[in-house]
């Protein structure tokens, strides 16, 4: 294993590690955490986000579920992987675990952030681009406290007779 890939492996069981022991209980955080939680990175489920929407994007959830509420989970996005300008319903607390990921305000320059990079991403209107450097996949960790979705945003047409 290469030192680039054991230091992202590090950094993901690091991680999983911390974010398992901040979320032990979504519905029930008033009870103290007998014994942590521990879910190594082999044994994290990953599934397809979307196999139409969105190829080769993965997820694995670590708490909650991402497809109906609040959640933790970990996303995989293949590198060069692209999504349109869209919104999201809820905000998202995002941090970078690997990879490059660029992310286009509608209107504003795009930005890059890698490892260890911190984003909370607004949901309602917030209107953006995402991206993965073609360079290597982006892996990164998302909490939410609604379900995920991407709402893509229609492109508007100009009328040349106006």
């Amino acid at each position: 294993m290469n030192k680039i890939a054991l230091n992202t492996c590090l950094l993901l069981s690091s991680l999983i590690a911390a974010v398992s022991v901040l979320a032990q209980d979504v519905k029930g955080a008033s009870q103290p955490a007998l014994s942590p939680v521990v879910l190594p990175a082999a044994e994290l489920q990953w599934i397809d986000l979307d196999p139409i929407g969105a190829p080769g994007v993965k997820v694995a959830d670590l708490w909650g579920d991402h497809r109906t509420g609040p959640f933790g989970a970990i996303f995989r996005l293949p590198a060069g992987f692209s999504a349109p300008l869209h919104t999201h319903t809820h905000d998202m607390k995002v941090v970078i675990v690997s990879g490059t990921y660029i992310q286009g305000p509608e209107n504003k320059p795009e930005f890059r952030i890698g490892p260890a990079s911190y984003l909370m991403q607004p949901g309602g209107d917030y209107r953006h681009t995402t991206r993965c450097d073609q360079a290597s996949e982006c892996v990164f960790f998302v909490e939410s406290n609604g379900a995920f979705d991407l709402q893509p945003v229609a492109e508007q047409s100009v009328n040349p007779s106006q």
